[in-house]
């Protein structure tokens, strides 16, 4: 019996890209490095350049393609399997949750503007360290997708456990962020990956934008009302400190603060209202609820009904409508009510005139 992968369309692009662009980049980079050097015929280039298909921040702008291409560009065998496997599972599960529309963007936002926050970065640090080759650094990999899988995940499911090694390690998906950004960010410092530690950050930072101020979440807890979702993700849950552990997270939020307020005074960014940062909390509940086997239809060959599904939501529904109206109610009722006047005698009444003193 032939072994049946089920995989959105997306997806499969997505994985075909990475191992035929990969094997033309690698086969390329080889020709080029057994081809003689024309000023030395004896020798051969060191570190041999494809702008065609490596994003070269001194060339991209004769090859603007790369932008988008060198994100499922891998130098070697490894990254290609790492690469692969965050594809074939992160793909095949975020395609499905937010639908082939919303995946395309997320794809394309995390893998363009990191790319372009690269050029700036390195033709900077060229021109600082009057170091010309800098500028000539080749930018390949797939680190600022993995980074954005990674926010997604913590989004949707940061509750749910990852066990590994047969349940000897086990860790919350809405840790891996912080796991992964240390991991790049020594790597970096250490062994000198600084490519993957830029695009670390940046596609981490840039996906959490996206997913946190403009795209439209799929819509679980009954709160949105034209038919589109909910824009943005204003869950305290989601906000950019609790990405970091507790002990780090009070300085942090008070830095993210004080950015969030120049960027609503520059009328950048448009504040949260209360109601949307408690809908948000009902949405990040509501996801909760659902957990992983939700999204995942293909999960063990089975899925939930467009029946069940509008069910769970109508339940969902009346229970957030509900609450609300016990809240209404019980504000209602906690109301104080409008002092009365005291009794005056008669004649006092007539005048005007008490015995009372208001307090000084």
């Amino acid at each position: 019996m032939a072994l049946r992968i089920n995989l959105p369309p997306v997806t499969r692009v997505l994985l075909a890209a990475i191992v035929s662009l990969s094997l033309l980049y690698n086969i390329a980079r080889w020709r080029l490095s057994t081809t003689p050097s024309v000023d030395d015929p004896s020798t051969s280039p060191a570190r041999p350049t494809i702008p065609y298909l490596a994003l070269v921040p001194a060339q991209c702008l004769w090859y603007p393609w790369t932008l988008l291409i060198a994100t499922f560009v891998e130098q070697n065998i490894v990254t290609v399997l790492v690469n692969g496997v965050n594809i074939f599972f992160g793909g095949k599960y975020l395609e499905r949750a937010w639908g082939t529309q919303g995946f395309i963007y997320v794809i394309l936002i995390s893998s363009i503007i990191p790319n372009i926050l690269m050029v700036l970065a390195y033709i900077v640090w060229a021109a600082i360290s009057t170091n010309p080759e800098r500028a000539l650094t080749p930018i390949t990999g797939g680190v600022s997708i993995q980074a954005a899988f990674l926010v997604a995940f913590k989004q949707l499911v940061p509750e749910h456990t990852v066990s590994i090694y047969k349940g000897m390690i086990k860790m919350r998906v809405k840790h891996f962020p912080a796991v992964f950004l240390a991991l790049n960010t020594l790597s970096g410092l250490i062994l000198g990956t600084d490519t993957a530690l830029f695009l670390a950050w940046y596609g981490l930072l840039t996906t959490w934008t996206y997913l946190r101020f403009y795209k439209r979440q799929p819509e679980f807890s009954g709160t949105a009302t034209d038919g589109r979702g909910m824009k943005g993700d204003a869950s305290e849950t989601f906000a950019f400190p609790t990405f970091f552990p507790n002990v780090v997270q009070a300085p942090i939020a008070a830095f993210c603060n004080q950015i969030y307020i120049l960027l609503c005074n520059l009328k950048l960014c448009t504040p949260f209202s209360d109601e949307e940062i408690a809908s948000g909390n009902e949405q990040a509940a509501a996801r909760g609820e659902a957990g992983l086997p939700t999204f995942n239809k293909a999960r063990g060959g089975r899925g939930m009904s467009k029946r069940e599904e509008a069910d769970r939501r109508r339940a969902l529904a009346l229970k957030a409508l509900d609450e609300r109206l016990n809240a209404a109610s019980a504000r209602a009722q906690v109301q104080p009510t409008a002092p009365t006047a005291p009794d005056l005698p008669k004649g006092q009444e007539l005048l005007g005139q008490t015995d009372y003193r208001p307090d000084a």
